[in-house]
């Protein structure tokens, strides 16, 4: 499993070896999601009362709201080592 923490904004972060899915919050299902996460006691939301720019699925079935971008988090998996070489 990978142990290392990635940050979700405002100084928040995740057990990257925990997340099984970062995705879009605008979709009739991540609503969905988020509604059921809510009623199971399942949501934790980090977005400090900003608008709601990702949905972190753990596999824990915990649901995370974070301010942050999907691609913004997913960047963040990769070293930045391995990043500089995909630019070139």
């Amino acid at each position: 499993m990978d142990h290392r923490m990635i940050n979700i904004g405002f100084g928040n972060s995740v057990v990257a070896g925990r997340i099984l899915a970062v995705v879009n919050p605008k979709s009739s299902p991540m609503k969905k999601l988020r509604d059921e996460a809510r009623d199971q006691k399942k949501l934790i939301d980090v977005t400090e009362g900003r608008r709601t720019r990702s949905i972190i699925i753990l596999d824990s079935n915990h649901v995370i709201l974070s301010s942050v971008q999907p691609e913004t988090i997913t960047q963040r998996f990769t070293p930045a080592s391995e990043q500089k070489l995909e630019e070139v």
